[in-house]
Parts: structure tokens; C-alpha cells; sequence
């Protein structure tokens, strides 16, 4: 197993700027990143180290800045899976990754959670005449910026090395994993169509 003196003769010490680039609140430049962000994946661990990484997306801004330390991550019908939410009931502990489409840079805003099931705040975060089914809030403990290189080597913003139609549908998928029902019932489900009619 590696240590951590191994693990830093490998990777480096972090140097006085990237030290000192954490805050334990959230500043204004956090605030405008968040406000501008569609896309927030959250990630959490449960009882027994049980680990998720959930993805939440909605219109830019949905998520809310209650106050300088505390954030709410609405949540909209999903899988009903909840593996999160299940998760923050054993351990509160978060962490967030939030994405601005076609910046490499990103913002990670750690703390902990708790769930709440309606608030006034709830009416602020309507979207398409329905408010959120839940919220997670969050209490900031720690915030910072991460680099862009991760998206740069990937070229993940950069169109012409997108080849979505490589891989098998999302009907298809389903159909191998799941094995039933038909594959033709799966496609109607699948469908962009009433995919969007699901989506609150």
C-alpha cells in the first residue's frame, strides 16, 4: 500500500498558491460560478464505505446560495434509487463538483449535508411549475477551483472528438443489463420525446 510520503515524493507537495486557494466560505466568485452552473455531481459514502456519485442538472442557478456556508441542491424525479440521500443519513459528509459548459475549470465545494423535505426557499426553485420533490443542504467546510487539465487532455468541450452514436443506445443498454422488457418498449421509454415529458 502506498504511503503518503510515497504517495507525495510521486505526486508533489502542493505549492503556496494552490494552499492557499481553499476557503471555508463561499466568496463572490463562488457565488457567480454557482449561479452560472447547470450541472453540480455530488458525491457521498455510506454505511459500510458504500460510495455514490450522483449527477444533478437543471436550468443555470438552480442550485441556491442560502448564505455564505450553506447551499441547497434541489432534487427532481429520478431513478428513485436515493443512494445518496441514504447515504447522508448514515454519513453527512459531501462532496460537489460543479461544471460550467465549456469551461475546464471547475468549483468543488465540500461539507455536510442534511435533507430537507420543503422550505421557504422551495418556491425560488420552481422549474416548469413544479417544486423539488426534496432539497440537500449543504454546509460549506471547504471550497476551491479546481484546474482545467483534466478537460483539456480529454478535449471533452471540443465537438469534433464527440462520437455519441459509437455506443449503443440507451434503450440498448438497458435491454443487455436488464434483459426484459423488449427492446421496442425500452426505445418508446427511451425516447427523447417522453424522456422529457418525465423530467419533473
Amino acid at each position: 500500500m502506498t504511503t503518503v510520503e510515497q504517495l507525495r515524493s510521486i505526486v508533489g507537495h502542493p505549492n503556496e498558491r494552490v494552499a492557499t486557494k481553499v476557503r471555508d466560505r463561499l466568496t463572490d466568485v463562488h457565488r457567480e460560478w454557482i449561479a452560472q452552473s447547470p450541472f453540480v455531481v455530488v458525491s457521498t459514502t455510506g454505511e459500510g464505505g458504500a460510495v455514490d456519485v450522483s449527477p444533478k442538472g437543471d436550468p443555470p442557478g438552480f442550485v441556491r446560495v442560502l448564505d455564505d456556508t450553506t447551499i441547497a441542491i434541489p432534487e427532481r424525479p429520478g431513478n428513485k434509487r436515493v443512494d445518496g440521500y441514504l447515504n447522508v443519513l448514515t454519513d453527512p459528509h459531501v462532496g460537489t463538483l460543479f461544471v460550467v459548459p465549456g469551461r475546464g475549470d471547475t468549483l468543488r465545494v465540500n461539507g455536510t449535508a442534511r435533507i430537507v423535505s420543503d422550505a421557504d426557499y422551495f418556491d425560488d426553485m420552481v422549474v416548469s411549475g413544479n417544486r423539488p420533490i426534496l432539497a440537500l443542504e449543504i454546509s460549506v467546510e471547504e471550497t476551491f477551483f479546481h484546474c482545467a487539465k483534466a478537460f483539456m487532455r480529454s478535449k471533452l468541450w471540443d465537438t469534433d472528438t464527440w462520437h455519441p452514436d459509437d455506443l449503443p443506445s440507451v434503450a440498448e443498454i438497458s435491454h443487455a443489463v436488464m434483459l426484459s422488457p423488449g427492446l421496442a418498449e425500452l426505445e418508446r421509454h427511451y425516447a427523447e420525446e417522453n424522456y422529457r415529458r418525465m423530467l419533473y
